[in-house]
């Protein structure tokens, strides 16, 4: 019985980690390095600012792109920041390139679509937008099934097996 239970909380916790892990984005071919390398976050405004990421680069970093200076992150150091060129077009995507000693890699930077100009003047119809419509029956209900759950859970908790001992 307690294999079931230990077998249950780790078929749990290792389905909760899966849903929660951010999906595995693979390079291109000729981006594969030996060292890792990141632009966060990888959409900004014009004049935003970015974060510029290396990780096992044993030398000084150079990023470069044509939205932004020339950075260099010093050997020992894994990160620096740059302010996106004010210029920078809406819905661009622009080239970042990290070189580190012989070996180079490449990833993109979109620069986010402009807003629009104008604002409404009313807000969205999209719906009643009160609590007018609250049903009593389905509070009972809902309250009813919370009740329920935890009276059961309390029970199983309160078991004794045949010996007396908890369960």
């Amino acid at each position: 019985m307690r294999a079931i239970r230990v077998a249950s909380a780790v078929l749990l916790g290792v389905t909760a980690l899966s849903l929660t892990a951010p999906a595995a984005h693979a390079a291109p071919a000729g981006d594969i390095t030996s060292f890792g390398f990141s632009v966060v976050p990888s959409t900004v405004a014009p004049g935003g600012d970015v974060t510029l990421r290396v990780e096992g680069c044993r030398s000084r970093t150079t990023v470069s792109s044509a939205v932004f200076d020339t950075v260099t992150i010093p050997r020992g150091h894994s990160s620096a920041r740059t302010t996106v060129d004010w210029d920078a077009r809406h819905g661009a995507v622009y080239e970042v390139s990290f070189q580190c000693g012989n070996e180079s890699g490449q990833t993109d930077l979109t620069i986010a679509a402009a807003r629009p100009s104008h604002h409404p003047s009313h807000g969205a119809h999209a719906g009643i937008g009160s609590v007018a419509g609250l049903d009593l029956g389905e509070i009972g209900l809902g309250a009813a099934l919370v009740a329920g759950t935890l009276g059961v859970a309390w029970r199983w908790s309160r078991r004794r097996s045949e010996d007396g001992s908890h369960v």
